[in-house]
């Protein structure tokens, strides 16, 4: 997925320090595209957010992905915890359909029964964040590429009931793939230092630090 992006190269560094000798290619894509290169066998490996429930898969839980609502600035009058009533009035920033952010977006909206129709639908992650920044709506995106911007205060997280949504990253493969040499390192690779890589570079995760 596309969010992938602020999270995988992290569990890559070392090990392609370790074995110089390997090439990889690393596609960044939404989740629907993610689980058709899986599904076609075109990978070795993919990280989700949601796994694919009509496919044998095999994987390894990496880490927790957790997504606020994002602005410029708080529009609640109290400026805390926004009501349902001045959600309902926000301009929406939408991912492309096919995304894990916008599914977990949508879900969100659909068991709250909010209702909004005023949206903009971007294309990648980065575009609506940088659409956040400029002022232009609101978005629901996951915590973790959005870090300088926090510090920055260029966006704030809006406090707002049953937010976050958590799901969890994972590394996935197909059960019934053989798997090549350089593979299977890096799976034993990922299961050995998961916890050493999560603890290093994500640990502002763990402690909070950005929540207002």
């Amino acid at each position: 997925m596309s969010t992938g992006k602020y999270v995988m190269p992290y569990f890559l560094s070392d090990f392609l320090k370790k074995y110089p000798g390997i090439d990889l290619t690393m596609n960044v894509t939404n989740k629907s595209e993610v689980i058709k290169s899986i599904e076609d066998n075109t990978v070795d490996f993919a990280m989700v957010s949601v796994l694919p429930d009509h496919l044998k898969i095999s994987r390894i839980e990496l880490m927790r992905n957790e997504l606020f609502l994002l602005g410029k600035d708080n529009p609640s009058k109290s400026g805390m915890q926004m009501s349902t009533q001045e959600f309902k009035k926000l301009k929406l920033i939408y991912r492309e359909k096919g995304s894990a952010t916008r599914q977990a977006m949508e879900s969100f909206l659909d068991q709250q029964k909010f209702t909004n129709h005023k949206k903009i639908e971007l294309v990648s992650n980065e575009a609506v964040k940088q659409a956040v920044i400029a002022g232009l709506g609101y978005s629901i995106m996951p915590i973790i590429g959005i870090k300088n911007e926090l510090k920055n205060k260029e966006v704030q997280i809006i406090p707002i009931k049953n937010l976050p949504i958590i799901t969890n990253w994972n590394l996935i493969w197909l059960s019934s793939k053989k798997q090549s040499p350089a593979a299977l390192a890096l799976a034993q690779y990922v299961k050995e230092n998961k916890i050493e890589i999560i603890k290093k570079h994500f640990s502002w995760m763990e402690s909070k630090s950005f929540l207002p």
